[in-house]
Parts: C-alpha cells; structure tokens; sequence
C-alpha cells in the first residue's frame, strides 16, 4: 500500500506528459507516480518511462473507464489525481495531500475558477459551461463546491473504495463531486493556479457532445441522490398545470352552467392528478430505499477504514 499515488490518466500527451511526471518526482518525491494509458497513438508511454513512472494501460476508450482501473487496482493513503496535459502547476499539491492525510479531507478539490482559468481558457464556451454546471449542482444540492469540472483531486482511501465509477467519459468529475456531497463526506476546496494547454497539445474535450453528456448525468444523479424533491417537484409542476386548468374551464363554467362543457379537459386534469399523486410516492418511495442505502454504505465505508488501518500496520511491519 502506497503513502502517496499520483494517478494521471493520459491519451496522446507526449508533448507534455514528461513534464507533468518529472514534476511531480520533483516536487512530492515519496509519492509513486502511475501513468495510465488510454490507447494513445503517439510516444505518450515513452515519454512517461523516461520520466520515471509507473506505466498501466486501460484499453476500453474514455477518461471514466481509466478511473475505474486506477481506483480499481492501486492502495494508497492518499491518492493525487491531475491530467497529464501540464495545465496545473503542482505548488498547490502538497497542501492538498496534507488536507487528506492530516485533516481528514474526503477528497480535495483543485479550484481552477477562483484563479487563472477565466483569463488563460480561451474557449468562451467552456467558461460557460463550467459556470452552469458549477451554479446547477450547487443549486440542487445544496452545496459550496468551488470547481466541479477540475481534473485536479486529491481523494482519501475510504472515497476511492467506495465511488462507484458509472461513467465512461469526461462527465465522471461531476459524478465524483455528487458521490461526494450526497454522502457527507468531507470535501475541502483550494485554490489552484491554471495555465492553458501548451502550443500543439490539443483539448480532448468536445464541448458540446460532452456538455450535453455532463448536463444529462447531473439530471440522472439528481433523481438517483435526491428522489423526493425531484419526483416531489414534478408531483408539484402537475397538479399546477392541473389546477390550472381546471378552474377556468371546468370549475367555472360548472358552478355557472352547472355542465360540464368541456368533458376531455376534465378527464385530463384527472390524469394529471393522478401522475401527480403517483409521483409524489414513488418519491417518497425512493427515499425511503435511499435511506437505507445510506445505512449500508456509512456500515461499508467502516469496514474500509478498518481495512485501512489493517494494510497500514501490515506496511509498518514489513517496513
């Protein structure tokens, strides 16, 4: 089991992945630096040997699946996550290594958008969407998270064994920054410097494709993590529309006329209510079932940190 793995998922950074590893040798030399490969075409694997890391291979395409396998394969106390493309400078990284293993952090969040990002992104469209998505999730979980979108983590044992990666691609960040907040755990925000890709180091990012792919995963975590206000809040918006229709043409005309003019819009306004009930306690449901799986997992986060603490004292042993 490792004290320190810095994680850096990679797909053609050869331009700037010997870089990112040198600097982390540097910088945190206790730390084993793993490269993970994602089928890249170019001298990526080379480039990060001479460099001195650890090399592992992931062959199912996407940043999510890559995760999967680092979290999946590698103990470690702490785990530092970035991307190979040098666009954080590491002087933040040991004050996020230090809020995992000495306060307790469940996982650290490199804050870009307090920083530089704004002024050294120069894609309009990524500054928007970092924004909406940053505003959406604060909004809908209540949260004070800096950064959704950063690549640059720090995460604790306990998070790691117990994140399940869904995700295969980009979108896997707001998946982990919502596992975090809808169970409890500690996350810290810091401030980061950030620098734009290097000159012919080009983004894997689409930003539509993946904006719609990031937008789409919060609506489904949203209803996963939070099912009462969601189903309650569609229960709401259809006994509204209900409502509303039925007062001006049915209810009135009724008590005017005594008939009911307008037979098709009462048969739809009970429908309505009717989904509007049934919404309501499949939320109510749903809750009931979240509940219990929030019991089950805090009883296997302690089995995690037992087993924690059984590797850390089989590695002072063998030390």
């Amino acid at each position: 089991m490792d004290k320190i793995a810095i994680l850096i998922p990679c797909y053609n950074e050869e331009k700037t992945i010997f870089k990112v590893v040198k600097d982390c040798r540097t910088l945190i030399p206790d730390a084993s630096v793993y490269v993970y490969d994602n089928n890249s075409s170019d001298n990526t694997v080379s480039e990060a040997e001479k460099a001195g890391a650890i090399i592992r291979y992931e062959r199912q395409q996407g940043k999510g699946n890559v995760i999967r396998r680092m979290f999946r394969e590698i103990d470690a106390e702490c785990y530092l996550m970035l991307d190979g493309d040098d666009t954080y400078p590491l002087e933040s990284a040991p004050e996020m290594i230090s809020q995992v293993l000495d306060r307790g952090a469940d996982m650290v969040v490199g804050d870009r958008l307090s920083s530089s990002y704004f002024t050294e992104n120069k894609r309009a469209f990524h500054n928007m969407g970092n924004r909406l998505v940053r505003g959406s999730i604060n909004l809908l979980f209540s949260s004070k998270i800096k950064d959704i979108m950063t690549g640059f983590r720090a995460f604790s044992y306990e998070f790691v064994k117990t994140f399940p990666v869904i995700s295969k691609g980009f979108e896997i960040e707001t998946e982990m920054t919502i596992h975090a907040i809808s169970h409890n755990m500690q996350v810290e925000n810091i401030i980061v410097d950030y620098r734009d890709r290097p000159e012919g180091s080009e983004s894997k990012l689409n930003t539509y494709i993946d904006g719609v792919k990031v937008l789409s995963t919060i609506f489904n975590l949203f209803k996963n993590h939070r099912p009462f206000l969601f189903f309650g809040i569609l229960a709401l918006i259809l006994i509204v529309l209900a409502v509303s229709m039925f007062i001006p043409s049915v209810l009135i005309p009724f008590l005017r006329t005594g008939l009911v003019e307008k037979f098709p819009t009462l048969i739809v306004c009970v429908f309505l209510s009717l989904f509007s009930v049934f919404s309501f306690y499949t939320g109510l449901i749903l809750d009931t079932m979240r509940y219990s799986g929030r019991c089950q997992f805090e009883f296997n986060l302690q089995l995690i940190s037992d087993e924690k603490k059984r590797k850390r004292c089989e590695n002072e042993r063998n030390a």
